[in-house]
């Protein structure tokens, strides 16, 4: 690892909790950050001492300027989410439909915002979170793979800001496919299985291998260590791509 420090939002499950600990377990320290102050000090009781639990909302704006100028991470982990509200667009309002703008999205813009204001140093790595349902559509989540697109062209704004100011921070995006090992995924394996009149084993059994937490780990690892990556890539079961 080339970096001593890194930040990781929603680290207190699923994704961000496998990325905390694949970054602790390769002697990195993890200011991780989520809402449930409980959640966290579970993850601190896993991890050790490499791990430090921040109770926070991560779509706070100062919260952000803050974590960096305070911490200085060399990696920052936007992966924090909210679940989507799973119904059909005629049964969604505009604060179900629009709940992942809310926060999925608000929170990459707002660290997004404050790696480039900082700045981050030289070397940093800013890997955003966003989902395969930003290039498949999610027609029973509501808002939520636009919100997912959204948080692609944050991405390429910002790596257009950096290089115009020659700031070599570097920013990535991960696509994970739908998969039941997290909660957020299980309630949309849930919601499709139930449309298609078929169970959830059903329903991924043409979607094999299914994608796991640590596999997003791996991959936030592998990618943020290597100069070299493309910016984007879809992480499934199967293996990581790169988007063209």
């Amino acid at each position: 690892m080339t970096y001593e420090t890194a930040v990781v939002t929603g680290a207190s499950r699923g994704f961000g909790r496998a990325i905390a600990a694949a970054l602790v377990a390769d002697g990195v320290r993890v200011v991780g950050i989520a809402r449930g102050e409980s959640d966290l000090l579970a993850v601190r009781e896993e991890l050790g001492e490499r791990f430090t639990p921040l109770a926070a909302d991560a779509t706070d704006e100062k919260l952000a300027g803050d974590v960096l100028h305070g911490h200085r991470p060399g990696l920052l982990v936007l992966n924090a989410g909210a679940t989507p509200h799973m119904a059909p667009v005629q049964e969604q309002t505009w604060e179900t439909f629009s709940r992942n703008w809310h926060v999925d999205t608000r929170h990459v813009f707002a660290w997004t915002r404050a790696a480039l204001r900082e700045p981050l140093a030289p070397g940093s790595v800013v890997v955003s979170l966003s989902s395969g349902a930003a290039l498949a559509g999610s027609p029973l989540s509501g808002g939520y793979a636009s919100a997912k697109a959204a948080i692609r062209y944050l991405r390429g704004y910002a790596a257009g800001e950096a290089e115009r100011a020659g700031l070599g921070v570097r920013f990535l995006t991960l696509l994970p496919q739908l998969t039941p090992a997290t909660r957020l995924g299980s309630a949309g394996v849930a919601g499709y299985a139930a449309r298609d009149g078929v169970d959830p084993d059903a329903f991924m059994r043409d979607r094999r291998p299914v994608l796991t937490p640590e596999q997003v780990a791996k991959a936030v690892t592998d990618l943020a260590a290597d100069p070299d990556a493309a910016p984007e890539h879809v992480v499934g079961g199967a293996g990581v791509r790169p988007l063209p």
